[in-house]
C-alpha cells in the first residue's frame, strides 16, 4: 500500500521525486517499527502504535521537526487508505503533532552576496584557468547570478531546460512544486552570465542533444544539486564566508529577505518564491523584525547595554 500511496502522490498531486523518496523512507521506517512491535502491517496500525512510534523517535533523539514530518507523512498515508475504503478510520486523527520551534532562516547580508557575485565574476573572466576549470567557473557564475536574481528552489534551478537561455526576455516560466507554473524575472547581469555559460557549454559536441541548461559531466542528465552546493561552499570559502553559513537555499532566503528589506510587497515575494501559503513567506518578515530589534538595542542611546 505504500507503493500505491506514492503512485497517487506522483500522479494526482505531482509530488517531486525528492518528496516521494522522503515519504518512502519515513513510511518504511514506521512499517518496520509496527511489524517489530506488534507483528502487523502499518496499514493495520492503531493510535497506540503511532504514539509508540513517535515516542521511539523522541527517545532516539529525533528533533521535534523530524517527528512532525514523519507524522505528516503518516497522516497523508492513512487518509489515502480511508479514501480508498481500505480503512474505516484514521489512527493519526487523535495524535497531537510534536511542538517545534519555528527556526528563522539563515540569511546572508547584501555585502556578503556582493562578495560572492564579485568573486564568481572574477573567476569566470580569468583566462589563465584550464579550460575545464574555467567552464566550471562560468557555470558557477551563471547558477549564482540566476539563483539570486530569481529565488528559485535549487531543484528548479539545476533542472532548467536549455530553452530558457534562448529567450531574449527579462522573465521565464518555471514549473515548481505540484507542477504549478510561475513567472520569474531575470536581471540583465544574470542573462549575460547565462549567455557566457551557454557559449562554453555548446563547445562540447554532446551538448547538441542535451536538453539541460546545466548538464552533468556526461551530459546524460542535469548537474546534481549536491554538486552545485559543494561548488558554492568552495566559492564562499575563497571569499571568506564560512561553509556552514552557505547553501543554495540560503541564497533563496537572501533573495526574499533583501527584496522585503528594500520595500517589496509580501504578496509579490510569495508569488516569486512559489509559496502556496503566505504564512510560509511571512517567516522573512520575522527575520527583518529580529534585525531591526537588534539594531535598536545596539545603537539606540537609551538602550540598556
Amino acid at each position: 500500500m505504500i507503493d500505491a500511496f506514492l503512485e497517487m502522490m506522483s500522479a494526482e498531486r505531482g509530488a517531486a521525486d525528492n518528496t516521494l523518496a522522503s515519504y518512502r523512507l519515513d513510511l518504511e521506517d514506521a512499517e518496520r517499527f509496527v511489524r517489530t512491535a506488534r507483528s502487523t502491517k502499518l496499514a493495520n496500525a492503531v493510535p497506540a502504535d503511532i504514539s509508540a512510534y513517535l515516542k521511539s523517535l523522541d527517545a532516539s533523539g529525533f528533533a521535534a521537526s523530524s517527528q512532525a514530518r514523519r507524522l505528516s507523512a503518516l497522516r497523508q498515508y492513512f487518509r489515502f487508505l480511508y479514501a480508498e475504503g481500505m480503512r474505516g478510520d484514521d489512527p493519526t486523527g487523535v495524535i497531537a503533532s510534536p511542538k517545534k520551534a519555528r527556526a528563522l532562516p539563515k540569511v546572508l547580508s547584501e555585502e556578503e552576496v556582493g562578495r560572492l557575485l564579485d568573486r564568481a565574476g572574477e573567476e569566470a573572466e580569468d583566462m589563465s584557468l584550464e579550460p575545464k576549470v574555467r567552464f566550471g567557473a562560468l557555470r558557477n557564475r551563471a547558477l549564482l547570478e540566476l539563483l539570486y536574481a530569481t529565488g528559485l528552489r535549487v531543484s528548479e534551478l539545476v533542472s532548467l531546460p536549455v530553452s530558457v537561455a534562448w529567450r531574449d526576455e527579462p522573465f521565464f516560466m518555471v514549473k515548481g512544486k505540484g507542477n504549478k507554473e510561475r513567472m520569474v524575472p531575470v536581471t540583465e547581469t544574470a542573462r549575460e552570465a547565462i549567455a557566457a555559460h551557454l557559449a562554453a557549454r555548446n563547445l562540447d559536441p554532446r551538448a547538441d542533444d542535451c536538453i539541460w541548461l546545466f548538464p552533468s559531466e556526461n551530459h546524460a542528465n542535469h548537474i546534481a544539486r549536491q554538486v552545485f552546493a559543494r561548488d558554492l561552499k568552495a566559492l564562499g570559502a575563497r571569499c571568506g564566508i564560512a561553509a556552514a553559513k552557505l547553501s543554495p537555499h540560503v541564497l533563496r532566503h537572501a533573495f526574499a529577505s533583501h527584496l522585503l528589506q528594500n520595500g517589496a510587497d509580501l504578496r509579490v515575494v510569495q508569488q516569486l518564491l512559489g509559496h502556496a501559503d503566505i504564512s510560509t513567506t511571512q517567516i522573512y518578515t520575522h527575520v527583518l523584525e529580529e534585525r531591526l530589534h537588534r539594531l535598536v538595542n545596539e545603537h539606540h542611546p537609551l538602550a540598556v547595554p
